[in-house]
C-alpha cells in the first residue's frame, strides 16, 4: 500500500488488522501479518510517514516499532519482544532478510523501510510542532544529532540522554529518564540504543511514559550527527545492506551477520517444515 497524500488527522490505535484512515476518516484494511510468530504491518514508509505526523500533531502516546533478521531470531526465545511487536500502533519491515522470509513462508514480499528514510518527511511537516527527545549514542553524537535536526528541520528539542546509562527498569538512572520525558512531553521520542536493549527498555518503560510518538531508530542518531551515511537505496533493494554495515562495523556487527544470519536461516527452514507437517486433528474420532 502506497500513499502520496500529505494530508493527516487525528487518529486512534488502530482495531484488530487495521490502521486508521487520514482525512475523510476512512479505515482501510491494511496488511497485517505474522512471520516466524512476529505481528508486522504492511505499510509503505510514506504511509508510516503520515501515520506518524498525525499522531504527533495529535499528541497519541503511539509506538512504532521495526523488525529485521536479527529481531525476529531475537523473538524466537524473548516472548515480552512478541508482545511488544503485538502491542504496537506500527510495526514493520526494516531488512531484507525479512523480506525473503516472508516471500519464502508466505508468498508476498513486504514493503521495506527503516527509520532514516522517512524521519525527515516527518520533521519537514511537523517543523516547530515536533518536541523531539533523542535517547542513545555518545555524548557528543546525541548533542550533536539534537542540534543538526534542530537547525535543519526547525524541530524543538526537549531533551537528549546518551546510551551509556543503566538501562534496568528499576535504576535510579531509568527512572530519572522517564521524569525528564513526563516533564518535557515530547511528541516525538528517538529510541537509539541498538537492538534490543532499546526495545527492551521502551517495552519495560512504556507503560511509565505518559505521551509521544516512540520509535525505536536504531542508528538514526549516528545518521543525524552526520557520523555515517546511508548507501543508496537500490543497495538496500538488492538485500546487501548488512554487508556494507558489516564493513563499516566489523568490530560491533560480526556476531549479528556472521553468526545471526544463518541462526536465522535456520529458523526460517524450521518453520517451513512445520508449515509442510501434518497438523494434528482438533475433532473428535
Amino acid at each position: 500500500m502506497h500513499s502520496d497524500s500529505s494530508a493527516s488527522a487525528p487518529f486512534g490505535k488502530p482495531e484488530s488488522g487495521k490502521i486508521a484512515g487520514l482525512g475523510n476518516g476512512a479505515s482501510p484494511r491494511i496488511d497485517q501479518f505474522e512471520i516466524m510468530g512476529l505481528q508486522l504491518h504492511n505499510l509503505h514508509r510514506f504511509d508510516i510517514a503520515d501515520r506518524v505526523v498525525a499522531a504527533s500533531l495529535a499528541r497519541e502516546k503511539y509506538l512504532v516499532v521495526n523488525a529485521n533478521a536479527h529481531c525476529v531470531t531475537l523473538s524466537q526465545k524473548e516472548t515480552w519482544l512478541r508482545d511488544m511487536f503485538r502491542e504496537a500502533d506500527i510495526a514493520f519491515c526494516d531488512g531484507a532478510g525479512v523480506q525473503l522470509a516472508t516471500k519464502f513462508l508466505k508468498g508476498f514480499v513486504p514493503h521495506r523501510t527503516t527509520p532514516p528514510e522517512w524521519i525527515d518527511a516527518v520533521l519537514e511537516r511537523l517543523g516547530p510542532e515536533a518536541r523531539v527527545f533523542w535517547i542513545g549514542g555518545a555524548p557528543e553524537v546525541v548533542a550533536k544529532a539534537a542540534e543538526n535536526f534542530a537547525n535543519r528541520f526547525n524541530v524543538v528539542t526537549v531533551g537528549t540522554q546518551h546510551g551509556y546509562f543503566d538501562a534496568h527498569v528499576d535504576s535510579a538512572e531509568s527512572q530519572s529518564l522517564v521524569a525528564r520525558i513526563n516533564e518535557s512531553e515530547p511528541t516525538l521520542l528517538l529510541v537509539n540504543m541498538g537492538m534490543p536493549r532499546q526495545e527492551r527498555w521502551l517495552w519495560e518503560n512504556w507503560p511509565h511514559i505518559r505521551t509521544g510518538v516512540a520509535i525505536t531508530a536504531g542508528a538514526l542518531v549516528d545518521h543525524a550527527a552526520e557520523r555515517v551515511s546511508r548507501p543508496p537505496r537500490w543497495v538496500a533493494n538488492l538485500g546487501v545492506e548488512w554487508l556494507v554495515r558489516l564493513c563499516r562495523e566489523p568490530g560491533r556487527l560480526w556476531r549479528r551477520y556472521l553468526l545471526g544470519l544463518p541462526a536465522f536461516g535456520a529458523h526460517v527452514i524450521r518453520y517451513a517444515i512445520q508449515m509442510r507437517l501434518p497438523q494434528p486433528s482438533t475433532g473428535r474420532s
